[in-house]
């Protein structure tokens, strides 16, 4: 089991049992929806690890439009990718995350990212697990108040 395992399984556990009724639904106080924090997740990992947009092409390219960092639903321009999908693409991504080789996890980074200091691809794989942990925390956070 790697790393990743844990969080991904309890991560897709949760948003598998989600209502397709208040996945749209932006509570008052936040930016985003349900359908966007796990679209999130998916752009975000495979941008950290596999290159996305311009290196990966393991999910479609539009994604990045709907859910990478600073993008809403409110401006999305055309009818979003359905959350079974996205689901799908999570399942396939943790494939390929524990495929990841430990001479690719010690490679260092060709570039730096505008916080922390991260050095290895090793590094960002780390702050994915704790990305997709944070964003699963504030899907709770949200589905409690939707459904109060």
């Amino acid at each position: 089991m790697s790393r990743y395992d844990f969080t991904r399984s309890s991560f897709l556990k949760f948003v598998r049992k989600l209502d397709e009724n208040i996945i749209a639904v932006q509570p008052k106080g936040f930016r985003n929806t349900l359908h966007w924090h796990v679209g999130h997740v998916l752009v975000t990992t495979e941008s950290f690890l596999f290159g996305y947009p311009k290196q990966s092409t393991n999910i479609p390219e539009s994604y990045n439009d709907f859910f990478k960092s600073g993008t809403k639903p409110a401006d999305w321009p055309e009818e979003v990718p359905a959350l079974q999908e996205i689901i799908s693409y999570l399942e396939e991504q943790l494939t390929r995350l524990n495929e990841l080789s430990d001479e690719y996890m010690q490679t260092e980074l060709t570039f730096t990212l505008p916080f922390g200091d991260f050095k290895t691809y090793g590094d960002l794989y780390d702050l994915s697990i704790h990305h997709e942990a944070e964003h699963l925390g504030q899907i709770k956070a949200m589905k409690r108040i939707i459904e109060a």
